[in-house]
């Protein structure tokens, strides 16, 4: 069973909830945590905002292709990603921002690709991404404490991150959908911690020890947390990826997940190893492994 917390007994270091923490970080690769600073109506708020977007009609939605600047900022269309090659791909849509920094050249710092509607879009995800960096960053504290490392150590490690946020739109399974055919099919992710926000429909599953694929619900405002590979390689294999999907189901479905990565020129290497992983060489090297399945189907 994947452990319910409490964010205020993680910032005020319960001793009980930490060895939760520990536990759920260590052997289940998810949490779901409560009472953050984001309030339930908040995150409806949020995601009535994306719904929004994603009602638009297509054209209106294209003059935002990420397709066109080529890095994750903007909509996606459905098909247009593919996180496992033996899988068909995704037929979810999605839109995405991240921490702009443009003055460096580099794909994951690009400059935001904004719509111009629905009025205020802009300003309420924009707002929302800063405060779920916030709620990801006290997460990662309590992380690193559970595991024995210092509280603070993530902190100038994610002061300039790589954050990718994402609205997902899932839409009612098709009819044409076969047994290849998913929202999102089964991946780990790839960088450290997402903080997923949902608007409380059914669909995420989450394979088990018992090798079989259980079913994840959490109404808005509790966020489910899971892990990466980063995370995962960064310490030593005691943080788990745990294998995901979204099969889909009649229910149309929104998503919010946070994907809380660190500055580009982190070494993500084994702690206290003397190798050198590049947080951002990890990422560039997933997602280039993501978009060419497509390029070659």
């Amino acid at each position: 069973m994947i452990p319910v917390l409490d964010a205020r007994k993680i910032a005020a270091r319960d001793p009980e909830t930490l060895s939760v923490l520990r536990r759920g970080a260590e052997e289940i690769g998810f949490l779901k945590v409560a009472h953050t600073a984001i309030t339930p109506a908040r995150m409806r708020f949020v995601l009535a905002a994306y719904r929004a977007f994603f009602d638009l009609p297509e054209a209106e939605k294209r003059r935002v292709d990420m397709a066109v600047t080529g890095a994750n900022r903007g909509w996606g269309a459905p098909r247009s990603e593919q996180v496992d090659p033996a899988a068909n791909p995704d037929y979810k849509q999605v839109f995405d921002v991240g921490f702009a920094a443009p003055e460096t050249g580099l794909p994951v710092y690009a400059e935001n690709l904004w719509p111009d509607s629905p009025e205020g879009f802009r300003e309420v995800i924009g707002a929302y991404y800063r405060d779920a960096m916030a709620v990801a960053l006290d997460l990662l504290r309590g992380i690193a404490e559970a595991i024995g490392a210092d509280r603070h150590y993530f902190d100038t490690r994610f002061d300039r991150p790589m954050a990718l946020l994402r609205g997902n739109y899932y839409p009612p399974r098709p009819d044409w959908a076969g047994e290849k055919d998913f929202g999102i099919a089964a991946h780990t992710d790839y960088g450290c911690l997402t903080l997923l926000g949902t608007d409380g429909v059914p669909g995420l599953e989450v394979l088990g020890r018992d090798d079989a694929w259980h079913p994840v619900q959490a109404d808005p405002g509790t966020f489910v947390i899971n892990f990466g590979e980063m995370l995962e390689m960064w310490t030593e294999g005691r943080v788990k990826a745990t294998l995901h999907r979204v099969k889909g189901s009649a229910a149309e479905r929104i998503s919010v997940p946070l994907f809380f990565n660190p500055n580009h020129d982190t070494n993500v290497a084994p702690m206290g190893s003397d190798r050198t992983i590049l947080a951002g060489d990890h990422l560039s090297r997933r997602f280039t492994e993501t978009y060419l399945h497509l390029q070659k189907t």
